[in-house]
């Protein structure tokens, strides 16, 4: 509940009170009672608040019963002690007479208010466990929205370090060799660091950037591999300028490099957005040897990111069998353009 909409409860059940206990009773000429009136108002308005900001948020706890029930006769103490102090001991040194008749005990002056209280008590004590429950509630999405943050960070920080390991490890193979790719390489794995860095601090980037790391991924790769010709990629972008979460497809391309085979095969990569529907499709063949999943640390951070990103208007499929590992994914992207 806002703030706004607690404000115009507050002012409607203050107006609502002030019409029917002080202002319908002048209309209809019985001012007999007027300054009771007044002061029965003044005295519910202070036990009201003192009722919902203090005594009600220390006491109300729905497995403490007796805790529970000590606050409302407390909160029936208050309403009695500055009704009493108001009306009882103020009162007289102005009008000559209190409310009540002289001789009347405590005892009977606090039984009576309970009845007189109840109204007050009751709806400021409804008030104060709505205000109660929709603050713990605001507090609750919150603390969800930083703990998703924070896991995105830290899924992010995770990306970069996993990326550059298995491209070193290229870069290290090709110069090995003495192979001539190897400053190439160099070259373009410092090209695509700087995008990288530069914008993994960011929420989110237009799609033509992301699908750019996936070329100059695939474009140091093929520095590497023998028949580079095998790669089939086909790009059909219609909006480039959709928002997507950096670095979010590149796990799976790179995941196909580190355990695809390409002696005599090559792998399969389709990206398309009609009706702003990002449709990425990605099949290569395993190595012959590898029996084992190929799902690794990058893959299960897309995962998370996409659960996080993009509840319930993703579909991830990932088929791997003995030969072929096929990653197939599905995010809506409308109304995430620029």
């Amino acid at each position: 509940m806002k703030a706004k909409q607690i404000i115009f409860l507050h002012l409607f059940y203050w107006i609502l009170n002030l019409v029917f206990s002080i202002i319908t009773p002048i209309i209809a000429g019985n001012t007999e009672f007027f300054v009771l009136n007044v002061t029965f108002f003044v005295v519910s308005f202070i036990a009201f608040y003192i009722n919902y900001f203090f005594i009600v948020p220390f006491f109300f706890n729905i497995n403490k019963l007796y805790f529970t029930i000590l606050g409302f006769f407390i909160s029936v103490g208050c309403f009695v002690f500055f009704r009493y102090m108001v009306e009882e001991l103020i009162l007289p040194l102005f009008i000559g007479h209190g409310n009540y008749a002289e001789g009347t005990s405590l005892l009977f002056y606090y039984y009576d208010n309970v009845f007189y209280s109840s109204t007050t008590l009751f709806i400021s004590t409804v008030l104060s466990l709505f205000n109660m429950f929709f603050k713990g509630e605001e507090e609750r999405q919150q603390l969800i929205q930083e703990k998703q943050s924070a896991e995105l960070k830290a899924l992010k920080t995770q990306i970069n370090p996993h990326f550059i390991f298995n491209t070193l490890n290229n870069i290290y193979s090709l110069m090995y060799q003495n192979s001539e790719k190897a400053l190439p390489a160099i070259e373009e794995l410092g090209q695509l660091l700087r995008y990288s860095t530069k914008d993994l601090e960011k929420d989110f980037i237009t799609l033509d950037k992301e699908v750019g790391y996936l070329d100059s991924l695939i474009a140091l790769e093929k520095l590497r591999i023998k028949n580079p010709e095998l790669l089939n990629i086909e790009k059909k972008l219609s909006h480039p300028k959709l928002n997507i979460s950096p670095m979010l497809l590149v796990p799976f391309v790179e995941n196909a490099f580190k355990h695809g085979d390409f002696r005599n095969k090559g792998f399969e990569m389709k990206i398309s957005d009609n009706n702003k529907i990002l449709h990425f499709y990605l099949s290569n063949f395993k190595k012959e040897k590898m029996k084992d999943s190929v799902s690794g640390i990058g893959i299960e951070n897309v995962r998370k990111r996409l659960e996080i990103l993009y509840p319930k208007k993703y579909e991830l499929k990932i088929t791997e069998t003995e030969t072929d590992f096929v990653v197939d994914l599905k995010i809506d992207l409308k109304n995430e353009e620029n």
